[in-house]
C-alpha cells in the first residue's frame, strides 16, 4: 500500500492544483473524473504501440530519437488526445479556453498515475520502489502534466475558434509530442547508447531536467493567459451586465 500511495499521490495533487486554478467557472467533478479514467485507459494502446515498434530503438542515437519522438511520445500523447477530443471537448461545460487545460491535465494525470503505479511496483520487486517513486514524483508525473497543459491550451483555443480548430488541434498534439519526445530522448540516449554512457549521466539527465523546466515555465504562462481570459469572461462581463 505504501508503494501505491507514493505512486498515486503526485497525480492526485496535480489534479487538485489545476482544479483549484479553475476558480471562475469550474467543471463538473464527474466530467473530470471520467477524463482521468479515460487517461488511465489511454495507456493500453500506447503500450501495444510501443511494444510493436520497440525494435526502432537499435541503441543508436538516431534509433533513440525515432523511438522517443515517433513511438513513445506520439503513442502516449495521441492516446491522451483521443480521450480529450472525443469526450471532454464535446461536453457542454467545455465553454472556455481554460477548460482545455483543465481537461488536458486530468487526462494526462490519469495516464501518468497508472504508468507511475506500474513503474513503482516493477522496481519494488528489486527494492527500488521508493527511489523510483520519489524521482518520478518530481519529474515524470509533473512532466506529463506540462504536456497536458500545452495540448489543452490549443484544444481550448480550438473550441472557441471553430474555423481554425483542426489546425489548432494539430498544433497542440505536435507541441505535446515534441516536448514529450525531447524529455524522453535525453533519458533514453543515456540508458541505451554507448555515446550516452560516454557523455555521462549528469549532462544527459540534466538535459531532460532542462527540457522539463522549460515545459513547466511555458505551462505556467499558458495557464496564466487562459485564467486571465476566464476571469474576463465570467467575472468582468458578469459585473458589467449587473450594472
Amino acid at each position: 500500500m505504501d508503494y501505491i500511495a507514493i505512486a498515486i499521490a503526485p497525480g492526485i495533487a496535480i489534479c487538485l492544483f489545476i482544479f483549484y486554478k479553475d476558480i471562475y467557472n469550474r467543471e463538473p467533478k464527474l466530467n473530470l473524473i471520467v477524463s482521468f479514467i479515460l487517461g488511465c485507459f489511454a495507456i493500453v494502446p500506447a503500450i501495444f504501440f510501443e511494444d510493436a515498434f520497440s525494435y526502432t530503438n537499435d541503441r543508436t542515437v538516431t534509433g533513440v530519437a525515432i523511438f522517443s519522438y515517433a513511438i513513445v511520445a506520439f503513442s502516449e500523447e495521441f492516446s491522451k488526445f483521443i480521450g480529450l477530443r472525443l469526450y471532454a471537448y464535446n461536453q457542454k461545460s467545455f465553454d472556455e479556453p481554460l477548460d482545455g487545460i483543465v481537461y488536458g491535465v486530468m487526462v494526462s494525470m490519469g495516464f501518468a498515475t497508472l504508468e507511475n503505479i506500474m513503474y513503482v511496483l516493477k522496481y519494488a520487486e528489486i527494492g527500488m520502489g521508493y527511489e523510483v517513486g520519489i524521482k518520478r514524483m518530481f519529474l515524470s508525473v509533473p512532466a506529463h502534466a506540462t504536456f497536458g497543459v500545452v495540448m489543452g491550451y490549443f484544444i481550448g483555443k480550438a473550441k472557441s475558434d471553430p474555423k481554425n480548430s483542426f489546425m489548432l488541434m494539430v498544433a497542440g498534439l505536435l507541441s505535446a509530442i515534441f516536448l514529450h519526445g525531447t524529455y524522453d530522448f535525453f533519458l533514453f540516449v543515456y540508458e541505451t547508447t554507448i555515446w550516452g554512457r560516454q557523455t555521462g549521466e549528469t549532462l544527459l539527465v540534466g538535459g531532460a531536467i532542462v527540457s522539463f523546466i522549460l515545459s513547466l515555465i511555458l505551462s505556467r504562462k499558458l495557464i496564466k493567459s487562459h485564467r486571465k481570459l476566464s476571469k474576463e469572461m465570467f467575472i468582468i462581463k458578469k459585473d458589467d451586465t449587473s450594472v
